[in-house]
């Protein structure tokens, strides 16, 4: 999305979190850190006569998305999101649906089981509940203290493809695997890999966002902001 606003000349500003350490350079001026509430980020989009919203943010980051939705109706700035379609099961598969990470944590086994929990570090605390497992994490920072008993890390950043994550879960013996339902191509390649593997997904279900307009195509958010 930035690369084809920089491209099409459109003036524009990349917002994130700021919760990785190194993020990717984009090809946009860039703003880093939250806005303090939904109050804030109105106040932030009148001050900087913003026009257009894409929410472009991960599906799984809901607050950021749903003040993103009052603000702009605060603002009176028009808001899209650029939305990657849910991930379905196909033969083969093995997916547990579950609602929340809560849900994950109670669909995992009693027995002791080698979990790739494929999440991302913020909730990883919950699975503290189940010390009884091994957690396979795979982050894109070094992540410091950990509130797992029983952790092997590995530092990277995607996109992973099949053969990559065969031999991941392979050489650690993963027994179960933990995911989001992001969406996308690049992190699919853990679900295709437990398909071959015949291991269970437990699929975290994405959280509910107020209504909005969503594309699914980057051409289409560029026609919708330049007409």
């Amino acid at each position: 999305m930035a690369r084809a606003l920089a491209a099409a000349g459109v003036e524009a500003v990349f917002s994130y979190a700021g919760r990785t350490d190194q993020p990717v350079a984009q090809p946009l001026p860039m703003r880093v850190g939250g806005f303090g509430g939904v109050e804030g980020l109105a106040g932030w989009l009148r001050d900087e006569g913003i026009t257009h919203v894409v929410d472009a943010t991960h599906p799984f980051a809901a607050q950021m998305s749903r003040h993103a939705v009052l603000a702009c109706d605060q603002a009176d700035v028009a808001l899209s999101a650029l939305e990657r379609a849910p991930w379905q099961a196909g033969p083969g598969d093995d997916w547990r649906h579950v609602a929340d990470v809560a849900g994950a944590v109670d669909a995992l086994p009693e027995a002791p089981a080698r979990v790739f929990l494929a999440i991302g570090k913020l909730h990883l605390a919950a699975f503290a509940a189940r010390p009884q497992h091994h957690y396979l994490l795979r982050l894109v920072d070094p992540p410091g203290d950990l509130p797992l008993p029983d952790t092997a890390v590995v530092v990277a950043r995607g996109p992973f493809d099949l053969a990559g994550d065969l031999a991941l879960m392979r050489d650690h013996a993963i027994t179960h695997v933990v995911a989001k339902n992001a969406g996308g191509s690049g992190a699919r390649a853990k679900l295709e890999a437990a398909r071959e593997l015949g291991l269970p997904v437990i699929l975290i279900a994405r959280p509910d966002v107020a209504a909005r307009q969503v594309f699914a195509q980057v051409a289409d958010v560029l026609h919708w902001i330049t007409g």
